[in-house]
């Protein structure tokens, strides 16, 4: 999959309103579930202990939803090259819903579409749609608006 290629705000301006692109499927395996626990401090049941989990609600266990939401901008960087970039920022979110759990070794992958792109002084600010599909799964383990700040040189 070629990754979108941009180098200024008007060439990204010319995805306004489009589908971006979609990441390539990312297995989510027990060890980054347990790696994640450990770096947030959240150790519930649902996410780390196994045997548990199997006679809990989803039968195994599950990523974090923030583990999910962690994800986005490694699977973005798949979509889009961003050239002369000085620096990016993750600036916020708005109306993020998780629909769906995602269970240990689900593939997921982001489908991401461009809300709306801002000349902020020579910064672009930048809010894309984001959908994050669950192979076999109708509904999306989140859906959310990511919103970025890009300063171009």
């Amino acid at each position: 999959m070629a990754k979108l290629i941009i180098n200024n705000h008007a060439e990204f301006g010319q995805y306004l309103g489009q589908v971006m692109g979609e990441s390539e499927w990312h297995k989510i395996n027990q060890e980054q579930i347990n790696r994640f626990a450990d770096a947030t401090l959240d150790h519930q049941w649902i996410h780390i202990d196994e045997e548990r989990a199997k006679k809990g609600p989803f039968g195994t266990t599950i990523a974090h939803g923030y583990l999910t939401l962690s994800l986005v901008p490694y699977l973005w960087d798949q979509i889009t090259q961003f050239n002369n970039v000085k620096m990016l920022v993750n600036y916020g979110m708005d109306r993020l819903k998780f629909g769906q759990a995602v269970k240990v070794n689900d593939e997921i992958k982001l489908k991401a579409t461009l809300k709306s792109l801002a000349n902020l002084r020579g910064i672009s600010k930048a809010e894309v749609d984001a959908l994050l599909e669950i192979k076999g799964e109708k509904k999306p383990a989140f859906t959310a608006t990511i919103i970025f700040l890009y300063h171009f040189e």
